[in-house]
């Protein structure tokens, strides 16, 4: 899905548009017309001309037209000896003279169709030489313009003094591509559009399957990395008189988009700032780097601030922290507008709602980020903390202390706030970060890393937490084993599994959030309508809401089930059932008892006791958060020692499994597995340890006159 793009913001003060379609769009096989494909241009440029848009056209075509109608003409009247001879090539500029009629007879056509008047303009190279012409060009094309008339230029290629139309590359201009750069300059036009037959520029050519699109042509970085193909299959220049033409104009001052002109609405996409094709501006530089650093570089630079971090005395580790959360809250404005252009391209991909919401962020969000990163700040310092003191021997000590785990690498989808609390947990546990956010909230990731790294001082280096920017840099950083320490994904089942099975890199993270609700026989029936409502709709598209509610099967009877159904259903949930809950309850059966809505919506079943209502959590459950509601403790007790799951919690909603309300100040994530760290993981979970000891001179010599004493010595507060 195409997004829209903050650097393209010029299209919302665009009026006067030059459009330049190729023969290759306009042409079909044999050189026909490609009628469909030229309707849809019409279409396109008819409606602009009705919004209010000055459209000014330059159309490639005729000696592609001119030359198959004119081979037809010369097969229909040549004798079968005629064609036994060798067959000369046509002359370019008869074929130009014939198809400029066929061309211009179909525009009008069209055109009239749609109600939209048409004019042919065929102009000369040497003609611009001439400051009157040129100030006669300008006059009529205002005049048409005025009138909404769409004026059509062509190079009058029949009686050009060049060469051969397809042969000589010099004067003014030299080609349509040229041609349209040259008119848009001298017309003064807000954007020039050249329509080609590909996506728009590449890094190689655009058959070969490592060629990559370039969204923004940055000529300090691309000019010497760009391979182009082979020219136009049948106009003049193909992709290299394009880019010529695109820098020429922009460098001047008028931006240029390079783009298919086979898709029907790429022109309505660019006038609304999508990103689409390839832009050529003037500020490209400003909005793109100019050299890139690969992925061992990015891992090495976080790691050696990393280190510089760590050297840092508490309070300015402390400070770093205090002066993120003043950004944030200062760049609340900045933050928020970037942020709704994620938004609006989300929302215009037709994202699902709950990753919208995800993506969302408030001003009360930022300022809930940032007492968040405050909190953090006033913790006690974690790094250096001795865990444990040992008198090994008689003067000889042995510290086991906490220390950071070196370099993290965080994959995160769709959550921007993900970003500024996981960057806050990083500096707090002195660990090097690397980060790569979902393209849905590229702009917002990017601005929120931009205040962060820039509030690190310069003795540490923003580089100690770089922004991977290209899902195609992922798999090198996941081979980096003896750069990185720990990954970190963020995100749907699939992208957890993808990552733990492609890489030697220790992953700490969760699959799916499917949290459960046990309402047992003795619960408080208010108390259960509240959890079970908070679980459920307090964020739906959480990992810790509640996505199975289980209800004890004697609740059918004494109507609490009913009020429990009730209360979510008054809320908007939609609810499934299990094979006993679904015929009960007379609703849909669930596909699946192994589903995370992210939504409003929830599974319901109805199990035997507290007995099955554990098994079905052992046999369903993602190992994240589970809750029992109930007033006997004795089955209380049993649900929390028996569930196997991350967060266990007795009349408890779901929803405080979390490392802010845990009182982690914030948290990196959720893990689910054994291993490290289990549940929310704050800063503890980011940390390792290491061992100091000191002595007096102690040799182990063969253990001989060494005397163990392996005394454990109080750790002073």
């Amino acid at each position: 899905m195409e997004e829209l793009d903050r650097s393209r913001t010029f299209a919302r003060d665009v009026k006067r548009i030059v459009v330049k379609v190729g023969t290759a769009v306009v042409t079909g096989k044999g050189g026909r017309l490609a009628l469909g494909r030229l309707g849809a241009l019409c279409e396109q440029l008819a409606e602009l001309n009705s919004d209010g848009f000055e459209v000014i056209l330059v159309s490639s075509g005729a000696v592609g037209l001119g030359r198959q109608r004119l081979r037809y003409r010369q097969l229909v009247n040549s004798s079968f000896a005629d064609l036994q001879k060798p067959q000369t090539e046509l002359d370019g500029k008869a074929c130009a003279g014939v198809g400029q009629s066929s061309l211009m007879a179909y525009y009008e056509t069209m055109f009239d169709q749609l109600d939209v008047t048409a004019a042919q303009l065929l102009v000369n190279d040497s003609s611009f030489r001439d400051k009157d012409f040129r100030k006669q060009l300008n006059e009529t094309v205002k005049s048409m313009l005025d009138l909404r008339v769409i004026p059509i230029f062509n190079e009058n290629d029949a009686i050009s003094t060049r060469r051969a139309p397809y042969q000589d590359s010099s004067g003014i201009f030299w080609d349509n591509d040229s041609l349209a750069a040259l008119l848009a300059l001298e017309l003064k036009a807000d954007l020039l559009i050249l329509l080609s037959d590909v996506e728009g520029l590449y890094t190689g050519p655009p058959s070969d399957p490592n060629s990559k699109l370039i969204h923004t042509f940055v000529k300090e970085k691309h000019q010497d990395e760009i391979t182009f193909g082979d020219k136009s299959r049948l106009g003049r220049g193909g992709m290299t008189a394009k880019v010529k033409a695109a820098v020429n104009a922009a460098y001047a001052g008028i931006p240029v988009i390079i783009t298919s002109g086979y898709s029907a609405e790429n022109i309505d996409k660019v006038l609304r700032g999508l990103r689409v094709g390839t832009l050529f501006h003037q500020d490209a530089r400003l909005w793109a780097p100019i050299t890139d650093s690969n992925a061992r570089d990015m891992a090495v630079a976080a790691r050696e601030s990393s280190r510089k971090l760590q050297a840092l005395s508490s309070e300015d580790r402390k400070k770093i922290l205090l002066d993120i959360a003043d950004a944030l809250e200062a760049n609340v404005t900045t933050i928020k507008a970037e942020n709704e252009l994620d938004v609006a391209s989300a929302q215009e991909a037709g994202l699902e709602e709950s990753m919208v919401a995800r993506l969302v962020m408030t001003p009360g969000k930022i300022s809930s980020l940032a007492a968040s990163v405050r909190k953090l700040a006033d913790m006690e310092d974690p790094i250096g903390r001795v865990l444990k003191k040992t008198e090994v021997a008689d003067g000889l000590v042995l510290e086991k202390t906490s220390s950071p785990l070196g370099v993290l690498l965080i994959v995160f989808e769709s959550r921007p706030d993900a970003l500024v609390q996981i960057a806050s947990l990083a500096i707090r546990s002195g660990n090097g970060l690397l980060l790569k956010g979902g393209k849905e909230a590229r702009r917002s990731n990017a601005i929120l890393h931009k205040v962060i790294t820039d509030a690190i001082p310069e003795t540490v280096g923003g580089k100690l937490i770089g922004l991977v920017t290209s899902r195609e840099e992922i798999p090198d950083l996941l081979k980096l084993d003896d750069v990185i320490d720990l990954v970190i994904p963020r995100g749907s089942n699939k992208l957890v599994t993808q990552i733990k099975n492609t890489t030697k890199i220790p992953v700490l993270g969760h699959a799916d959030g499917i949290c459960h609700v046990y309402v047992d026989k003795a619960c408080d029936t208010d108390m259960a309508k509240r959890i079970v409502s908070d679980a459920k709709l307090d964020y739906p598209a959480a990992c810790n809401a509640m996505e199975t509610l289980l209800v004890h099967k004697d609740l059918e009877q004494n109507a609490v089930l009913n009020e429990l159904i009730f209360a979510l259903q008054s809320n908007g949930v939609t609810l499934y059932g299990g094979p006993r809950a679904s015929k009960i309850l007379n609703i849909p059966e669930a596909r699946s008892f192994n589903h995370e809505y992210c939504a409003k919506a929830c599974t319901v079943e109805v199990v035997e006791d507290v007995y099955g209502a554990i098994d079905h959590i052992h046999r369903h459950g993602s190992a994240h958060t589970d809750c029992i509601v109930t007033e006997d403790h004795e089955v209380a007790e049993l649900f929390l020692r028996q569930v196997d799951s991350a967060a266990v919690f007795h009349n408890a909603s779901t929803r405080f499994s979390d490392g802010f309300r845990f009182g982690l100040g914030a948290e990196v994530g959720v893990s689910t597995g054994r291993i490290h760290a289990r549940g929310p993981v704050g800063v503890e979970g980011l940390l390792t340890t290491r061992w100091i000891m000191r002595g007096k001179g102690q040799v182990v010599d063969g253990d001989n006159g060494i005397v163990y004493t392996h005394q454990d010595i109080p750790i002073q507060a």
